[in-house]
C-alpha cells in the first residue's frame, strides 16, 4: 500500500478514536451517515466554519480531516473504525463489570 495511504488511514483513525473517547459516538455517525452522499459539500461546510472552529485548535489537521472528508470511502471507513471501538469499549466495561 502506498505511504500516504497508510498514513491517510492512521489520521483517520485517530480522528475516530478521539470521537468515542469524547463519547461522541452517536452523533458523529448520525452526521457521517446523513452527509456520506454528499461527502463533498459536507467537507465544503467544514472548511467554511473552519475560521473558526481553528481558533480552537490547530488548522493543519483540522483542514487534513476536511480534506480526506470529501472521499466517500474515507467516511465508511471512519464510520467502521468508530462501531469497532465502541464495540471494544462497550466489550471492555462488560469485562470490568464481571
Amino acid at each position: 500500500m502506498p505511504e500516504h495511504i497508510i498514513e491517510d488511514k492512521e489520521i483517520l483513525t485517530k480522528f475516530s478514536r478521539k470521537i468515542v473517547e469524547r463519547g461522541m459516538s452517536v452523533p458523529a455517525i448520525l452526521f457521517l451517515e446523513s452527509v456520506k452522499y454528499v461527502s463533498f459539500l459536507g467537507s465544503q461546510t467544514l472548511v467554511f466554519f473552519g475560521p473558526i472552529i481553528t481558533a480552537f485548535i490547530r488548522s493543519e489537521p483540522y483542514y487534513r480531516i476536511t480534506e480526506l472528508l470529501e472521499d466517500r470511502k474515507n467516511i465508511e471507513f471512519i464510520l467502521t473504525e468508530i462501531e469497532r471501538m465502541e464495540a471494544e469499549r462497550k466489550q471492555s466495561q462488560r469485562l470490568e463489570k464481571k
